[in-house]
C-alpha cells in the first residue's frame, strides 16, 4: 500500500511538472503566416574563411508558422556587408526551426552554411539560443537576435538582429 501512495505521489509531481512545463512555452501566431525580415537585419560571423575577423552582412529570413506554432525559416539570404565574403555562404540544413520557448527566448535548429574558396568553411547544423520580442496586433510584429552562439565547425553567430511583421508570439 505505500508503494501505491508513493507512485500515485510521484505521478502528481510528474503530471504537475509536465503542466507546467508546458505553461511556461510559448507559440508563434497566426497559425500558417508567412513572414519576410526587413532589409534592415544583419548578421556577423566569425569562421575560418574570415580567420576568425567578424564578418557584418546583412541578412533576409523567409519563413512559415506552422501548425504546432513554431516556425519554419524556409529561406536565408546573406547579402553584401562589411566584407565580400557575405557573397559566398551557402545557406544549409533548412528549413531552420525556429521553436519560442518563452515569450522572450527561444532555439533556432540546423543552423548552418558552408563557404567553400579558401580557407573553407563548413558551419553547423547547430542549434543556437536566440533572444524574441514581440509585438502583438493591431501592428504585430517579432525581432529575433542571437549573441556569441558557437557553430560547429569553428564558426560563432557574433550577433544577429532581424525582425517581422505580421506575426506575434503567444503565451
Amino acid at each position: 500500500m505505500k508503494s501505491l501512495k508513493t507512485l500515485v505521489c510521484v505521478s502528481s509531481f510528474a503530471l504537475c511538472f509536465g503542466a507546467a512545463s508546458m505553461a511556461s512555452a510559448a507559440s508563434f501566431s497566426p497559425i500558417g503566416a508567412t513572414f519576410t525580415t526587413g532589409a534592415t537585419g544583419s548578421i556577423v560571423v566569425k569562421s575560418p574563411s574570415s580567420f576568425q575577423q567578424p564578418v557584418t552582412c546583412k541578412a533576409v529570413f523567409e519563413g512559415k508558422v506552422r501548425p504546432d506554432g513554431k516556425a519554419d525559416i524556409t529561406k536565408v539570404t546573406i547579402s553584401p556587408g562589411s566584407s565580400v565574403l557575405c557573397n559566398l555562404p551557402n545557406i544549409t540544413g533548412l528549413p531552420w526551426l525556429l521553436e519560442a520557448t518563452s515569450t522572450s527566448a527561444g532555439k533556432a535548429y540546423n543552423v548552418g552554411y558552408t563557404i567553400t574558396s579558401f580557407p573553407p568553411t563548413n558551419c553547423g547544423p547547430t542549434a543556437i539560443d536566440v533572444a524574441l520580442a514581440s509585438t502583438p496586433a493591431p501592428s504585430p510584429s517579432i525581432t529575433l537576435a542571437a549573441t556569441n552562439q558557437p557553430l560547429s565547425g569553428s564558426c560563432t553567430v557574433v550577433t544577429l538582429n532581424v525582425g517581422a511583421t505580421g506575426v506575434t508570439i503567444v503565451p
